[in-house]
């Protein structure tokens, strides 16, 4: 990982949890009157594919969410999207350095983008959720990288 990955993760993971988080009403959950689905074993983690970075797959779910926190934030009236775009700017000319790896890190923020732009047209109690989830999330991701891989 470069010198300015580390530092875009690192300013992302402090501006995620400079974000204030909204409070949310959480209301029990209704039993089931289905009987509850036996669990899944838990898929095992794909395998590394040669000259992609161990970090991809959560490099790419921080996008996603980059994606969405950028398109609720302005919904929710906090005014703060346009900070999410510029910091998926500076990720991708740090991380982006093909063209195909770029084409799957703007992809990704795009799919954020969209899903939440597709399905919420106002701010609602869900919205402001989701929100609270993503920057919870997405400052896991970015400190998560930073720690692990940052020396990489």
């Amino acid at each position: 990982m470069s010198r300015a990955s580390r530092a875009i993760l690192c300013a992302l993971a402090l501006a995620l949890a400079a974000t204030p988080a909204t409070a949310v009403e959480r209301k029990p959950a209704r039993p089931s009157a289905a009987a509850k689905a036996p669990e899944k074993k838990p898929e095992p983690p794909p395998e590394p594919t040669p000259g992609v970075p161990l970090y991809e797959n959560q490099l790419l779910r921080l996008s996603e969410i980059m994606g969405a926190l950028a398109y609720l934030r302005d919904l929710c009236g906090d005014g703060d999207g346009a900070e999410y775009r510029a910091k998926m700017a500076a990720l991708l000319d740090a991380e982006g350095t093909a063209p195909e790896r770029r084409e799957k890190l703007a992809g990704a923020y795009n799919r954020g983008y969209r899903g939440y732009e597709t399905t919420y047209g106002q701010c609602t109690a869900n919205a402001r959720a989701a929100i609270t989830r993503f920057v919870a999330e997405g400052g896991r991701l970015a400190r998560d990288i930073s720690d692990r891989y940052g020396g990489a």
